[in-house]
């Protein structure tokens, strides 16, 4: 699993750590990392290569005069650009110059930027606010046409949000430290990080075991994943319950029970008006016209996509939470949210949101929700007491009792088809029904479901396309 810290607990982390090194140990830790992950994005053709380093005043400026120094001494030709002459850091700016490399004011730097093979963004650290500076902003837009590598994170982005409040840094490759910062996983910043290494400074020992932030690889969600033992029924493995379509979407139906039948549950019944259009793609559905209520038991309902807004929709997303077993609310159901109705619930609800459907529950704008994702996730949750999972560029889901946030990192851009969510919907909501709680359920199906259309390739993609691919892998998550 990957996890990340928030600033304030990895500052701790490295004060308690200097305090039992020698001074200086943990810059020199940082810039031989620094280094090396330069020398590697040049191909370890260092020797010759022309290297711009965009120096601040802080700590963050000195890890790239350190690993300037040592470029250098492999023969590259480096140039440190200073913004703030007077505070730039002393050691630092001694060891660049005595391994040859040299030093000038910004203002007399955008020549050695234009020229260079490899930009280091060292202009500004992991406290950094707000968008970079004009004359920040002017040397960045001077590297255009080369490699930049930002040091920890790219200037101008919020290390704790992943929040950009203007101009930034985007760097071809970002070079952390100790742990990874909330905001290198998150859009928008991650889009404005490249890719990431994490470089191992000694700080493990000194960092809680609780993050502020995690995103499960292969192995978490194999751990979680259900699996039939012997004796198991279709029963016993659990049954999900689909309230999904109407006479206008009978299609968000056939997605939502398509998605069901991949996720592990060992039945699949389908409420609703697309009786028919179900049948007639996936024969093995139970199906009943309706309501939720009389339509048999089941282990988890999901509720919502294209259900439309008339009397019977409502009376079945009513129906539906007033049932004893874990809920999804998605699309539609998200509209004709009842919220005292959540919040006298006693099992399990799940709600997922994109960004405007989530703009609407919180009552703020889709760009302020698309601008601070994390904030956006963790509101959700707290309000509506939920597990809410927020779809995007970025899923994230967050629960209620405070727990680490989850980021999901697959995925791809062409995910943003018609029909996604609804697949989306159907899979997590059998991972409820067989059991798995509400966080593991949600984290779990947004990383399938995101590695299934990777699976399809950088190409356009269906929905249903993503459903058939669900298979495949979850054998490749067993590492069968």
């Amino acid at each position: 699993m990957r996890t990340a810290h928030s600033v304030e607990t990895v500052r701790t982390a490295e004060q308690e750590l200097m305090a039992v090194l020698p001074p200086g140990t943990l810059m020199q830790r940082a810039a031989a990392g620094l280094a090396a992950a330069c020398a590697d994005l040049l191909g370890r053709r260092v020797y010759g290569a022309r290297i711009a380093l965009l120096v601040g005043s802080g700590d963050n400026g000195g890890d790239a005069l350190y690993a300037g120094a040592r470029l250098a001494r492999r023969g590259a030709g480096v140039t440190a650009v200073l913004l703030s002459p007077d505070r730039a850091h002393p050691g630092g700016l001694r060891a660049l110059r005595a391994a040859g490399g040299r030093a000038v004011p910004a203002p007399d730097g955008v020549r050695a930027v234009e020229r260079a093979d490899l930009v280091v963004d060292g202009i500004v650290g992991i406290g950094g606010k707000g968008g970079l500076r004009p004359d920040a902003e002017a040397l960045v837009r001077a590297a255009d046409g080369a490699l930049v590598v930002a040091v920890d994170l790219p200037s101008g982005v919020d290390a704790d949000s992943g929040e950009v409040r203007g101009a930034a840094v985007r760097a071809d490759a970002t070079v952390t430290f100790g742990a990874y910062k909330p905001g290198l996983l998150i859009d928008p910043a991650r889009e404005y990080a490249g890719a990431l290494r994490l470089v191992d400074i000694g700080l493990g020992p000194h960092l809680p075991a609780v993050p502020g932030v995690q995103a499960l690889q292969h192995a978490d969600v194999a751990d979680v994943l259900p699996s039939p033992a012997a004796e198991s029924d279709k029963y016993r493995r659990g049954v999900v319950g689909i309230v999904a379509g109407s006479a206008r979407y009978p299609g968000a139906a056939v997605l939502a029970v398509a998605g069901a039948l991949s996720g592990g549950a060992g039945a699949v019944r389908y409420v609703g008006p697309a009786v028919d259009a179900v049948i007639a793609r996936f024969p093995e559905t139970l199906v009943t016209a309706g309501p939720p209520g009389k339509a048999g038991r089941v282990q988890a309902w999901v509720v919502g996509p294209g259900l439309g807004d008339g009397a019977d929709a409502r009376q079945a997303l009513e129906d539906v939470l007033a049932s004893d077993v874990p809920v999804l609310v998605d699309a539609d159901g998200l509209r004709l949210l009842d919220t005292e109705a959540l919040r006298t619930r006693r099992a399990e609800t799940v709600i997922t949101p994109h960004a405007g459907e989530a703009a609407v529950l919180l009552g703020v704008s889709r760009e302020e929700v698309e601008a601070s994702r994390l904030t956006s996730v963790r509101a959700l949750a707290a309000r509506y007491g939920v597990t809410a999972l927020l779809k995007g560029s970025t899923t994230l889901v967050a629960d209620a009792d405070g727990s680490p946030v989850r980021v999901n990192p697959t995925g791809t851009p062409w995910l943003a088809t018609a029909g996604s969510g609804d697949v989306l919907s159907g899979l997590t909501g059998s991972l409820l029904a067989a059991g798995l709680p509400s966080r593991e359920a949600a984290s779990a199906g947004a990383y399938l479901h995101g590695l299934a259309a990777r699976r399809l390739g950088e190409a356009p993609l269906t929905a249903l396309e993503v459903a058939g691919a669900l298979r495949g892998v979850w054998r490749e998550v067993w590492g069968q």
